[in-house]
């Protein structure tokens, strides 16, 4: 009998969205798909779809080892895909800018990453898994108030 395939999404939150279409897609492909939300979003109609919903923010470190121990208990220890597709943008004049905002973005979009990766590596060896990184090129284009 072959071992069922994990998925673990990051960064859904509301309805629509790329981590939405992901999960979907990955559940059609007969992936057991594992989304995660903020704590505070709903995920009602993702639970409606058969998508298993967790809580996380990339940047807790306690939020991301729970995290881990709940997939741990489904997968068996096993994860095929990472996909870290949490992210925020703040777009502002560089005289207004707000440095703890901007502070907060790289700690979402570049240390969020560099955390899931960090504790679910051994898994994703383990499942002989692949990690994809969701980013934007905004930071190579530039566009007003795009400081």
């Amino acid at each position: 009998m072959t071992r069922p395939k994990f998925a673990l999404v990051t960064g859904l939150c509301g309805q629509g969205g790329i981590g939405e279409a992901l999960v979907m897609e990955y559940k059609r492909l007969s992936f057991h798909a594992i989304a995660t939300v903020l704590p505070h979003e709903s995920s009602h109609h993702l639970s409606q779809a058969g998508i298993t919903c967790l809580p996380l923010d990339v940047t807790v470190e306690d939020s991301i080892s729970e995290l881990k121990f709940k997939v741990q208990e489904i997968t068996g220890g096993y994860l095929h895909i990472l996909v870290n597709c949490a992210g925020i943008a703040y777009t502002m004049t560089a005289i207004d800018t707000d440095v703890t905002s901007v502070q907060r973005m790289f700690d979402v979009n570049v240390f969020g990453p560099m955390r899931m990766v960090h504790h679910f590596h051994d898994m994703i060896i383990k499942g002989s898994g692949t990690i994809v990184n969701i980013g934007s090129i905004g930071g190579t284009i530039p566009f007003v108030y795009g400081c």
